[in-house]
């Protein structure tokens, strides 16, 4: 009986401690790999400055996703959500349909044609934070944790979040640890191998 325990705990690996190394899964930020050709980020790929735009690393694939953006300066700047097919250096975004995006004038755009707009008191400024949840069908948005009322739809296919910037503006991104409370139904990104 002794040797078959001995025998089951041998087994396991090079007869070490027996543990298996766990995955460390992927961080959602910015990817580096799909930007524009003058983009810039920085703090971990969370900061995003320069010229153009930039998808993050993770498809929204589950039902109903959350994240926001800070507003560090401002300057010409948008955010929303695209596919893989758009341009990353043509400012502004939601010329075609492969972006829905909110410009830094409040108005919401997909396929060159505004879809909504925030109200005239509610544009963003220098450290506001953006939320934006998206379905799968329709990209809401929330200026400091509160609901802008202001949905717009049109975009198809696997998308991803999207932010541009130009004339100095200076975007963070925030996929986790959210400075206001997710809307109810609403969670951070995941990585696909997460979901299930």
């Amino acid at each position: 009986m002794a040797a078959m325990f001995t025998c089951c705990l041998g087994c396991c690996g090079d007869g070490g401690s027996g543990h298996i190394p766990l995955k460390e899964m992927p961080i959602v930020q910015l990817d580096t790999h799909h930007m524009g050709t003058d983009v810039v980020i920085v703090k971990s790929g969370r900061r995003i400055c320069g010229t153009g735009g930039c998808l993050a690393n993770a498809p929204l694939h589950q039902n109903k996703s959350y994240f926001e953006f800070k507003i560090q300066s401002t300057g010409v700047w948008g955010l929303g959500v695209a596919t893989q097919k758009v341009n990353l250096n043509q400012v502004p975004m939601g010329r075609d349909t492969n972006s829905l995006v909110l410009r830094h004038d409040g108005s919401v755009y997909h396929n060159n044609e505004e879809k909504n707009r925030l109200p005239a008191n509610s544009l963003p400024q220098e450290g506001d934070i953006v939320g934006i949840t998206y379905d799968h069908v329709e990209l809401n948005l929330y200026l400091n944790g509160k609901n802008m009322h202001c949905p717009a739809s049109g975009i198809r296919g696997t998308v991803y979040p999207v932010v541009y910037v130009d004339d100095s503006a200076i975007l963070d991104c925030q996929f986790s640890d959210f400075y206001h409370t997710a809307p109810h139904g609403f969670e951070k990104i995941l990585f696909e191998q997460q979901i299930f």
